[in-house]
């Protein structure tokens, strides 16, 4: 097959430009996939159509940082590689969230069905024989091992030079294995996070936090888009701190959405987070100034498959009255100020300094 690229006639300086370049790319991409998944048969197109409307949505934000990330080198670059290669951040991202609610059984993602809910559905409504919750794992779990595969297969075919690529391959590589240790170590938190009690739970999810969802949402793919571009070792240092930062307050404002975001602009259920248990630094700097009452409240409560909506307001008072919302505002704040001092101090194009700190707003003051 031909390498999937896209067409530009002037550089994608606008949000709106990039997220349409994007855009074509993934739909090229799975346009390609289509014929070859029709050879198999054309019994898999419910496959295609569940990764297709998933990427659809989202905001853009990681191909954002890889394509400022690797404009931040030089002025001119051209923009047709890294574009390729930034959407398949896209499908990794994908993959990262059709596995994760498997994991944490979720029922909704970005207003839609999740994706195991979607073959849960399609099996029901098709009278099929066996268990309807075993079909839709199991097409879950194929969707998503796909859009793994797809996001290497996509990086692969970007047009940028041999050397570009084999220095992107090792950032590329490294956000894929510590993900995964990210998802494990979130997994296990909830399963032992009684066991091992209040001490350390701060500490215990911020390194959760950071490698389930910071370095794979900003640094890495700031990472990926500087040695695409040959950066050097000091702008990807700097690129690193900025990205961690940044990339701890982003899911630090996911975290409190999923306690006390609105459900038309998350595109999730009210308190989504509380019911499947997420042992985030919300939870634990309640847990950590807990009277014993409150403590209480949280060990019964947090996790219960069936918590209503009594119950996650009850929640979100001990959250509240315990100071652990005002505890991560404030931590919000302290890395967004860390990471727009790395940013203003590091040696980067004032195009991709100015788009980075416009990045800042948009992955901390959102409100889905």
């Amino acid at each position: 097959m031909p390498p999937t690229s896209v067409e530009t006639t002037a550089p994608l300086r606008a949000t709106s430009d990039l997220r349409t370049a994007v855009s074509a790319v993934l739909d090229d991409f799975l346009h390609d996939q289509t014929a070859v998944l029709r050879e198999v048969s054309e019994d898999c197109e419910p496959v295609l159509d569940a990764v297709r409307d998933l990427v659809a949505g989202g905001k853009r934000l990681r191909p954002a940082f890889c394509f400022w990330g690797y404009h931040g080198v030089a002025e001119g670059l051209p923009d047709a590689g890294v574009v390729t290669a930034a959407a398949a951040l896209e499908l990794f991202q994908a993959a990262a969230l059709i596995h994760d609610d498997v994991m944490d059984d979720s029922d909704t993602r970005r207003g839609q069905p999740a994706v195991h809910r979607r073959f849960e559905a399609l099996h029901r409504e098709s009278g099929w024989d066996g268990s309807g919750t075993r079909f839709g794992l199991a097409g879950a779990v194929l969707a998503g091992d796909l859009c793994l595969g797809w996001s290497d297969e996509l990086f692969s075919r970007s047009e940028l030079p041999a050397d570009a690529l084999l220095r992107g391959r090792q950032v590329f590589n490294t956000m894929r294995t510590q993900l995964m240790g990210g998802q494990y170590l979130d997994m296990l938190e909830q399963a032992s996070s009684t066991q091992r009690g209040a001490a350390g739970a701060v500490d215990r999810a911020r390194r959760v936090l950071t490698f389930k969802s910071a370095k794979y949402s900003i640094e890495h793919p700031l990472l990926l888009g500087g040695s695409l571009a040959g950066a050097s070792t000091d702008l990807l240092a700097d690129y690193s701190r900025f990205g961690l930062a940044l990339g701890e307050a982003f899911q630090l404002r996911d975290d409190v959405l999923g306690v006390f975001g609105d459900p038309t602009e998350t595109g999730k259920p009210a308190g989504d987070d509380l019911r499947e248990g997420k042992r985030t630094v919300l939870v634990g700097l309640a847990v950590q100034n807990a009277t014993p009452a409150q403590a209480e409240q949280v060990d019964r409560l947090l996790g219960a498959p069936d918590l209503d909506a009594e119950g996650v307001e009850v929640l979100r008072t001990v959250l509240t009255e315990t100071g652990a919302l005002a505890g991560v505002e404030e931590l919000i704040s302290a890395q967004v100020d860390a990471a727009c001092a790395t940013l203003d101090a590091a040696d980067l194009t004032d195009s991709a300094r100015a788009a980075l700190h416009e990045l800042v707003v948009a992955a901390t003051s959102r409100r889905s």
